[in-house]
């Protein structure tokens, strides 16, 4: 049998990621700068002038970086231990608890499938990262959904569908899966929610994997409550410098999780990939321990764009955005696109010189669709108001 007909296994049927952010690409129209809503843009929001440094110094110093332990380089653990503890509010031992992993998206991979059995049910909130359903299904265990009520009044906080989260528990789930500030709408977790997930997962014995790689980027002074902080024992946090801090072509995250969970994915790791890679682990160096001021620029200059964008979006009448409340995303919901999302995706591309990520990638969402506002500002509010012109031509 050739090798291009090759049946594939079963597993992979929902892997498709044809879809995926970053991954789509067409021509554009000539005349229009092409602004790509899938990812952030590194040139209007470079890393740090200390990551630069750093990663050229490692570079440079050779041996000493090369090469690490499989959960990384141990001075790079002892370096962020006390930085994370602080962020987290809770203790974090870097000889147990922390693995270095190939950025966040390898670290949610090995997470979960340290933790995930076949035939398991998981919860997974909707609408929530795209991977992480895809996983749940790869590992050949099933995803139940539990709602995050975020189509909220303007202020109102979203609000997870507790009851759905407590019925999955009942059903037999014993993981639930979230990202916070949530990845696709911006909405960050009020106090109570996050204190009701550490409860109801103590009284089913459950576990929780939370992605808050966009934790550090809150807007309006609105405080952010870290799950770690109420359930320890209980939880695994993804935490990196690729969103926020610009680094994501370091390809380098961190894990915080108890001990015995770490130590699983760190023999997962040794088969996958062996390690994060040495040289970019000195990315983490100056991560948390920026230049005075550098982060609230940064938040500062985000704020600025959301709000314009919203103000675009809001003013069409044709598109209904949320505020963002921390990250950079917008998730936007086109009435008229219902049944055509792959045709408004397609007529933004042609027509408006846009790429932007469809609204099924995180759930059942058939009218909406994603943008990562790091971009530079006038380009994104340009094609803010193109992509309002297209929704109110279909």
């Amino acid at each position: 049998m050739a090798v291009a007909s090759w049946p594939a296994p079963y597993r992979f049927q929902r892997m498709s990621a044809d879809h995926a952010p970053g991954q789509e690409r067409s021509e554009v129209p000539e005349g229009l700068r092409h602004v790509d809503f899938s990812h952030g843009d590194v040139s209007a929001f470079p890393p740090p002038p200390e990551v630069v440094d750093a990663v050229t110094a490692a570079l440079r110093d050779g041996g000493r970086y090369a090469y690490s332990p499989y959960r990384g380089h141990l001075f790079a653990r002892e370096l962020i231990a006390p930085r994370l503890s602080a962020f987290l509010g809770e203790p974090v031992d870097p000889g147990s608890e922390i693995i270095v992993t190939p950025g966040t998206q390898g670290g949610l991979f090995l997470a979960l499938s340290s933790l995930v059995e076949r035939g398991d049910k998981v919860a997974v909130v909707a609408p929530d990262y795209f991977a992480n359903r895809k996983i749940v299904e790869y590992l050949e265990a099933t995803p139940v959904p539990v709602e995050l009520g975020y189509r909220t009044a303007a202020g109102e906080p979203a609000l997870l569908d507790l009851e759905g989260l407590r019925a999955a528990f009942q059903s037999g789930a014993r993981l639930l899966v979230f990202s916070n500030p949530n990845n696709p709408t911006g909405a960050v977790y009020t106090p109570g929610d996050i204190e009701a997930i550490a409860g109801l997962a103590a009284e089913f014995d459950a576990f929780v994997v939370v992605d808050q790689l966009y934790s550090r980027q809150i807007f309006d002074g609105r405080a952010f409550t870290h799950l770690r902080a109420h359930t320890r024992e209980r939880c695994l946090t993804l935490l990196g410098p690729s969103k926020t801090e610009s680094v994501s072509g370091c390809r380098v995250g961190v894990a915080v999780a108890p001990g015995p969970v770490v130590e699983r994915m760190e023999q997962l790791q040794g088969i996958v990939s062996l390690r994060a890679a040495g040289y970019t682990q000195a990315a983490l160096e100056p991560w948390f321990a920026e230049t005075e001021g550098w982060l609230d620029q940064r938040i500062a200059a985000h704020a600025l764009i959301r709000d314009e964008l919203h103000e675009v979006f809001t003013g069409s009448g044709d598109v209904a955005a949320r505020l963002t409340e921390g990250g950079s995303y917008l998730f936007l919901d086109v009435p008229a696109a219902k049944g055509r999302i792959d045709e408004f995706v397609a007529r933004l591309r042609t027509e408006a010189a846009v790429t932007v990520t469809r609204g099924p990638e995180f759930g059942d969402f058939p009218a909406s669709v994603r943008l990562n506002f790091s971009q530079d500002h006038q380009a994104a509010v340009d094609a803010a108001r193109r992509i309002a012109a297209v929704a109110a031509r279909l």
